[in-house]
């Protein structure tokens, strides 16, 4: 099975030199993700030219803040830099990132519906198949020729009406705090609402810190998952699947201005359902055990951007798949 490694979005630490070193650790695939400060498509660009045959990834960019015709030119380009190694992860990112950071509005109509019409016409512009003509709620385009260029879309969908995307538009679902022993279920899901005879490829973030110290392991994962289930409902909607009453604690005293607590707030039980910590041989058999879930293909080791460079930097060498 294929280990990939998504690379923290904020760190003092080169990305390229990092992607290089991932390459050189027997990693199968490099993801990099896109909030604010750092360009993926930039920096995996750069990665691309630096690098042989690691595959490469967005996961993820948003479906707002750029055009699917944006997105599929951007696609079919990184495509061709990388000689054919470049994998498009898409998803709605959060109502917070959407509307405080690009200025543009969440609910226009909704977030699922653009996420279902951009990966519709990022497949179309892709395709074979012109000139692409199309007309939907959000988008109407006429009469541009496709790229021709075989680039798979990854969707990072967690409710249902999201997941419904994945199952009838996607070649992969990139899974983020739903915890391990709920996947099977969620893909379940996606699996009865295909309406295609494919295979999604099931690439969960596993966020992962190694220490010698475990409760510095632990207190990395617990900042993690705080800030993401504060800063987005959807995911805090997903860590509630098993922990129904945490889940909405941790958020409400993020949401207050109090992150510590937040944090403090995440259980023992949380960081295990939800990522993987602990001394390089505990986390090594924790990871395993989610690589081993059925549905699972291609598992992300997600440094989180709480872990410190020396951290990071021990978690990516503990865990590449040179180290089993």
């Amino acid at each position: 099975m294929p280990t990939d490694l998504l690379l923290p979005h904020v760190t003092n630490l080169d990305h390229t030199d990092l992607g290089i070193r991932a390459e050189v650790l027997g990693y199968d695939g490099l993801w990099l993700g896109e909030l604010w400060g750092t360009s993926s498509v930039v920096q995996l660009t750069d990665i691309a030219v630096h690098t042989d045959s690691i595959e490469l990834g967005t996961a993820i960019v948003n479906v707002f803040s750029r055009t699917p015709a944006v997105l599929a030119m951007t696609a079919a380009t990184l495509n061709q830099v990388s000689d054919g190694r470049f994998r498009l992860g898409v998803g709605t990112s959060t109502k917070k990132a959407i509307e405080d950071l690009h200025g543009m509005d969440w609910d226009d109509p909704n977030p699922v519906r653009r996420a279902h019409e951009t990966i519709e016409l990022i497949s179309a512009f892709l395709s074979d198949e012109s000139p692409v003509n199309y007309d939907g709620d959000i988008f109407t385009v006429h009469d541009f020729p496709s790229l021709d260029t075989d680039v798979p879309i990854y969707h990072a969908a967690l409710g249902k009406a999201n997941r419904r995307v994945v199952a009838r538009l996607c070649d992969g679902w990139i899974p983020h705090n739903i915890p391990f022993p709920k996947l099977e279920e969620n893909f379940a899901y996606i699996v009865d609402q295909a309406e295609r005879n494919t295979t999604i490829d099931v690439a969960p973030y596993v966020p992962a810190a190694v220490s010698d110290d475990v409760e510095t392991a632990k207190d990395a994962i617990r900042g993690h998952i705080a800030y993401y289930v504060g800063n987005g409902r959807g995911y805090e909607r997903a860590v509630a699947q098993q922990f129904p009453h945490i889940a909405p604690a941790v958020a409400t005293a993020w949401r207050d201005g109090d992150r510590r607590t937040a944090a403090e707030t995440v259980t023992d039980e949380m960081v295990e359902a939800l990522g993987v910590a602990g001394t390089p041989e505990e986390a090594r058999k924790q990871f395993q055990a989610i690589a081993d879930i059925d549905c699972v293909t291609r598992p992300m080791v997600t440094i989180p951007s709480t872990a410190d460079e020396e951290m990071t930097k021990r978690t990516i060498e503990e865990l590449a798949p040179s180290s089993y």
